[in-house]
């Protein structure tokens, strides 16, 4: 039993030193995603916020595309991109833990 909290704390004191370093990469990081084919692209930093929007020269000179369609590819794009971002960061946390999951954790690292 106290082999665990031996394991346990030795882990935590590993997790403290190394979350600053982590939290810095992960803020520091890019992910991008596209929606409708390439007609919008949305990159967002490691957390969750948009960085850039680009909205291709083809999607814009269309014809077809009208504001709704626009809307939706965007909020499409920024979802992925999101996503992306939040997998990298659950698999840093899951790195940093040692596969362990340990509620909370997410808002310590500013997710």
């Amino acid at each position: 039993m106290f082999g665990d909290i031996g394991k346990m704390m030795k882990l935590a004191g590993q997790m403290k030193s190394r979350m600053p370093e982590m939290q810095e990469k992960l803020a520091q990081s890019t992910y991008t995603a596209e929606a409708g084919g390439g007609a919008v692209e949305a990159t967002v930093n490691g957390r969750l916020g948009v960085e850039d929007i680009k909205i291709s020269g083809e999607a814009w000179a269309d014809g077809e595309m009208d504001r709704e369609l626009l809307e939706d590819l965007i909020k499409a794009a920024v979802a992925a991109a999101q996503q992306k971002a939040a997998a990298a960061a659950a698999e840093a946390m899951k790195e940093l833990t040692g596969g362990m999951d340990i509620p909370g954790l997410g808002k310590m690292m500013g997710m």
